[in-house]
């Protein structure tokens, strides 16, 4: 039962929750030279555990009511390969395991000679079927490994979500790089650039961006500029060969997007890349100034970019764009309306969130 517990546990982790930072894990510790196979990977892993679990079952010889402890070392490895973050992969730290170890083990070597010295005490004849008290003190111990495990592994969920949304942009499934995350109000710079990138593959950006939560600035739409957001698995030359064109040296995101339309190598993701950046930095007039040289101003107008231009005409008494939408024109009606009826700045800001979170107008008065 031991072995079962241990095995179904270890695939399914390995599998299902930690396959996609492993694989970021190996493509950076191999620098890009093997591919990591979850299946294959969970099976191996999994295995070369259990072996661990033999060896140290045959040298303490534990059995009954305590045999679950020689899987302790093998649950140990399992943690420090799942602890798994940026730190690691850029600095190759290792040094909360290098006292943490130790002691784990110092305690767990305490409690096998424990163990040992109570094992004549246990009779031979007690039962030892599914509702045993053998058994069901060996899962109590198989249940804290397992705590352990999760607690000492890396669960941080906007790490998953970046780790999720690299891998499936590397199969081309953007739709599922969407879907990752979607409903969470965690995010950082890494995660808000991906969601950008796969948006974009998707002819969404300027649609959808702010229905997730953004984070940084324009500049961290683009990791070939900002190692805040780089990525670990996508090469940078998909990023340019998606834009238009590889520079050869340009100092700035902005004279990057410049010279590929000068040069008219700009592909319709520059546009929207350069609209969204300038909605991200919340320079609204120069959205206004910019927005004719892509779009029709008209009501076929991706959805952050009409409320971006309702708003610059409610905003600007000499506006330099002209923009009238029956639909947007109402919305804003409406928004105001909800934000004059609660003073209080907290709960107004919790009414918006409610039926505006995922508009640009919540994002540029609240965030």
């Amino acid at each position: 039962m031991c072995a079962i517990v241990f095995w179904l546990f270890s695939l399914a982790w390995l599998f299902w929750f930690q396959a996609d930072l492993l694989t970021i894990a190996q493509h950076v510790l191999s620098k890009g030279q093997t591919h990591y196979d979850r299946t294959v990977g969970a099976l191996l892993i999994t295995f070369v555990l259990y072996l661990v679990q033999m060896v140290v079952h045959g040298v303490v010889k534990l059995n009954k009511r305590s045999h679950a402890l020689t899987y302790l070392p093998s649950m140990l490895l399992l943690a420090m390969i799942s602890d798994i973050n940026p730190v690691v992969l850029t600095t190759a730290s290792f040094w909360k395991w290098l006292w943490l170890v130790p002691v784990v083990l110092v305690l767990w070597g305490a409690f096998i000679m424990i163990a040992k010295q109570t094992l004549p005490f246990d009779s031979s004849k007690e039962r030892t079927g599914l509702f045993s008290r053998r058994l069901w003190v060996n899962m109590l111990f198989m249940i804290g490994m397992i705590v352990l495990v999760v607690t000492l592994s890396n669960t941080n969920a906007v790490y998953h979500y970046r780790a999720h949304i690299e891998v499936s942009i590397c199969k081309g499934d953007y739709a599922e790089a969407l879907r990752t995350g979607n409903r969470s109000l965690e995010s950082d710079e890494s995660l808000t650039m991906l969601r950008a990138y796969a948006l974009s593959h998707e002819g969404l950006l300027g649609e959808r961006l702010f229905e997730y939560p953004v984070v940084g600035t324009s500049k961290t739409l683009l990791p070939m500029w900002n190692r805040q957001s780089a990525a670990y698995l996508i090469p940078v030359d998909s990023f340019y060969h998606h834009f238009g064109a590889r520079p050869v040296a340009i100092a700035s995101a902005s004279r990057y997007f410049e010279l590929l339309e000068r040069d008219s190598l700009a592909r319709q993701s520059v546009a929207d890349y350069r609209l969204c950046g300038l909605l991200v930095d919340k320079r609204i007039d120069e959205f206004a100034r910019e927005l004719p040289h892509y779009y029709a101003i008209d009501g076929t107008l991706p959805k952050h970019y009409r409320e971006a231009a309702t708003l610059y005409m409610h905003l600007r008494s000499n506006p330099v764009l002209i923009f009238s939408h029956e639909v947007s024109a109402e919305d804003w009606k409406n928004f105001q309306e909800l934000e004059r009826t609660h003073a209080n700045k907290a709960e107004r800001k919790q009414k918006v969130a409610e039926r505006y979170q995922h508009s640009y107008w919540y994002y540029y008065f609240y965030k």
